[in-house]
């Protein structure tokens, strides 16, 4: 049987761990720690390690303080798929992310019941609201500036929690299916213009060519012979076994023209 002695030193032992899990807390070095005593906020009796309410070891008064720990580290939230209205009537889904983190622990903690719902409630109809003002096209196309847009309101909201938003990322726009199909027939409307375009630019510089080495032949007819022969030796280099001989059209009014002048009435 267990001796009295040894009974009363198993029950200090005892009390003794309580008091000293119910004082002593260990923060790690992104934690902080709200405490309120008695209702009211208040410091760590003493912080080993650390300065104010963390981290390290803090030693609270059993019974009379409760803390709350908050943690520093920036946090990674996905905001749900929204239903938008864009501003020319299109109806797409979006969804989002957003990076925050607690800059004061006690704000986050006293000024708003609980932050991370908060912040995630906020950035909803935010999200909904700034995207509402936009035209399809901007949405698809100037989404930095939207997302620039979007971090400063919701951080303005969430400015007096103590929350400090640092980055807002519009991750996946959802379109119906007649729309991409519209836009899938637009780009390919859009390429064909293009083509074109560039077809007719290419046509357009050679016609400027053929102009001025037309101009050139006119003031130089030497040029035109000096072609004439060039063009001879580039079909006789091509072993065909028929060979066109062009004539110069000068050449056929001087053939033709005592033909016709004969052939008029006296």
């Amino acid at each position: 049987m267990i001796s009295v002695d040894t009974l009363l030193w198993l029950v200090a032992i005892g009390v003794a761990a309580f008091v000293l899990a119910s004082i002593a807390r260990v923060l790690r070095e992104y934690e902080r720690a709200v405490i309120f005593r008695l209702g009211r906020k208040a410091r760590a009796v003493m912080n080993l390690g650390g300065e104010g309410n963390g981290p390290g070891l803090i030693l609270l008064l059993p019974v009379i303080d409760k803390m709350v720990k908050v943690s520093l580290r920036t946090v990674a939230m996905d905001v749900p798929p929204q239903d938008v209205i864009t501003r020319d009537n299109v109806s797409v889904k979006v969804n989002a992310v957003i990076y925050f983190r607690v800059v004061d622990p006690d704000r986050a903690i006293i000024s708003v019941e609980d932050y991370l719902y908060a912040t995630s409630q906020i950035a909803q109809t935010t999200l909904r609201s700034v995207l509402g003002q936009v035209e399809l096209d901007d949405l698809l196309s100037a989404r930095d500036k939207i997302n620039q847009q979007l971090q400063r309101i919701i951080d303005e909201h969430t400015d007096p929690w103590g929350v400090k938003v640092t980055t807002v990322e519009v991750k996946h726009i959802d379109l119906p299916q007649d729309m991409q199909r519209a836009m899938a027939k637009q780009a390919e409307a859009e390429r064909e213009r293009r083509a074109k375009v560039i077809n007719a630019d290419g046509e357009f510089q050679a016609a400027a060519k053929l102009a001025e080495a037309a101009e050139v032949l006119t003031r130089f007819p030497v040029a035109v012979q000096l072609r004439y022969l060039q063009t001879m030796r580039e079909i006789a280099s091509e072993r065909n076994t028929t060979t066109f001989f062009p004539v110069p059209m000068d050449l056929l009014g001087t053939v033709l023209r005592p033909a016709t002048d004969g052939s008029r009435p006296s």
